[in-house]
Order: structure tokens, then C-alpha cells, then sequence
């Protein structure tokens, strides 16, 4: 798949699945702009494409509008939106009826409201170019309920997947898709307790169909295909890439 000509946003780009998504871009000839709390990372691959780097909050309006049209002004426009920002604190993100509300309220901001405003501040951009699409990150956790929950990141990501919706609808005579991916267990900074743990790790694996964790690249390839040509007729809907584990 080539994106050449053709400039992307990726928010939540400092790490995980956003910088592995933003270096495939930039490896697709795309210009890419990356925008995150954390400082710029190393490793982000500039040989086929450009990036320019924002660090900064997603939740606040005038950050997210600035960037956005920097990037327009430096790249001539927005052609796609990658949507990864999000939190998962298993220390305090617990149960609805026992949980510090203000917590609640924190998630929902991180994992919700980053993703309405980038989505409202990048529509202009791409009616300007006849059209885009928009690729937002959810969960499999969205789908189901958990006698181990973490309900607030579950309930701030199946809003996603209405979010997702509304704007496919409402702007698809704009020619601007919104679609949805749903990861399963995958091997990322999201998921550190993992790390180094091999045991813990094979644990999960028995449990997926396919008998792996899912890596950050999965979710890029499921993510660049939604963005491509090729998904030219997908909109609204949602894709779970989580090597079967809801299917059983």
C-alpha cells in the first residue's frame, strides 16, 4: 500500500501501536504528524516520508486545533486520522460502584474526548481535500463484561465505537470514512505487566485461538489497510483483530 502525496495524524504517536503506525506510514511514502503527551521517541523513521512531532495534551482544544493546522499548513492538507491515545490503570480503574469517580471522569477524557476533538478539528482538513479516513482505536474489552473489570477504560472504548459511527454517517457524503479497530491481548507499554514475564505471557497465549499475543504490527497492517484505498468501501463498522479470542 503506498500513501505517497498523502499526510496523516496519528495522536497518541510516543510509543506502542501509534509509533509503529506512524513509522509504517512514513515507510509508505506518507507525511506524517505525530502528536503526543510523551516527548518525542527515538526510532521514528523518516527515509521515505516526513513527520513533524507535537508534544502536548489531546484533551485540550487549543493543542489539538494548533496542530492540526500546523500540519495542514506544512504538509497542504490532512488526508487521514489515527486515533491510539488511551489509558488502562488496572491500580485504580476498577469497578463503577466502588471506584473514585474522578478517576472515571479522567479516562473518559484521555480515552473519549481526545478522540472528538482531534475528529472535529480534522473534518475541515479533509473536506478541503474531497474526502479521508479515520482509523480509532478500541478494545475487545468493549464487547464484553469482566468479573476483573476495568470499567471505565471498557465503557470509555465502546463509545469509541459509537463516536465511530456518528461520524461515518454524518460526513459520509463528505467521503470521509471512520472505522474502528478492536485489538485483543497484545504485547505493548499498554500492557508492561507482561513484560519480561514469559510465563505470564504463554499464559494469556493458551487462551487466544491463534496461540499468540498480538504484537504492535498486527494492529498497524489492520490499521493501514483501513486507511488504504483498498477498505474504499468500508465505513462505520469495526474490525477485531485479536487472533480469535472473541470468536470462541
Amino acid at each position: 500500500m503506498s500513501f505517497r502525496d498523502k499526510t496523516a495524524v496519528v495522536a497518541g504517536a510516543g510509543g506502542g501501536m501509534g509509533l509503529n503506525i506512524a513509522n509504517d506510514l512514513i515507510d509508505a511514502g506518507a507525511s506524517v504528524a505525530m502528536a503526543d503527551v510523551k516527548p518525542e521517541p527515538d526510532g521514528i523513521r523518516s527515509e521515505q516520508g516526513r513527520h513533524v512531532y507535537f508534544q502536548g495534551d489531546l484533551t485540550e482544544e487549543a493543542f489539538v486545533r494548533n496542530a492540526v493546522h500546523r500540519t495542514a499548513e506544512e504538509f497542504g492538507g490532512v488526508d487521514y486520522l489515527v486515533n491510539t491515545t488511551g489509558v488502562l490503570w488496572f491500580d485504580r480503574d476498577l469497578s463503577f460502584s466502588t471506584m473514585d469517580l474522578s478517576v472515571w471522569d479522567e479516562v473518559f477524557r484521555i480515552n473519549l474526548k481526545s478522540f472528538v476533538l482531534t475528529a472535529r478539528c480534522v473534518v475541515p482538513e479533509m473536506k478541503k481535500r474531497g474526502g479521508g479516513a479515520m482509523v480509532h482505536f478500541s478494545t475487545i474489552d468493549a464487547l464484553r463484561a469482566d468479573t476483573r473489570p476495568q470499567d471505565a477504560y471498557a465503557a470509555s472504548k465502546a463509545a469509541v465505537i459509537r463516536l465511530s459511527k456518528s461520524i461515518a454517517i454524518q460526513f459520509a457524503a463528505a467521503r470521509i470514512r471512520s472505522n474502528v479497530i478492536l485489538p485483543g491481548p497484545v504485547l505493548s507499554p499498554m500492557q508492561a505487566r507482561w513484560q519480561g514475564k514469559e510465563a505470564v505471557q504463554a499464559a494469556v497465549a493458551t487462551g487466544i485461538p491463534l496461540g499468540r499475543l498480538g504484537t504492535t504490527q498486527d494492529q498497524s497492517n489492520a490499521c493501514c489497510f483501513l486507511l488504504s484505498d483498498e477498505a474504499s468501501f468500508i465505513t462505520g463498522t469495526e474490525l477485531v483483530v485479536d487472533g480469535g479470542l472473541t470468536a470462541q
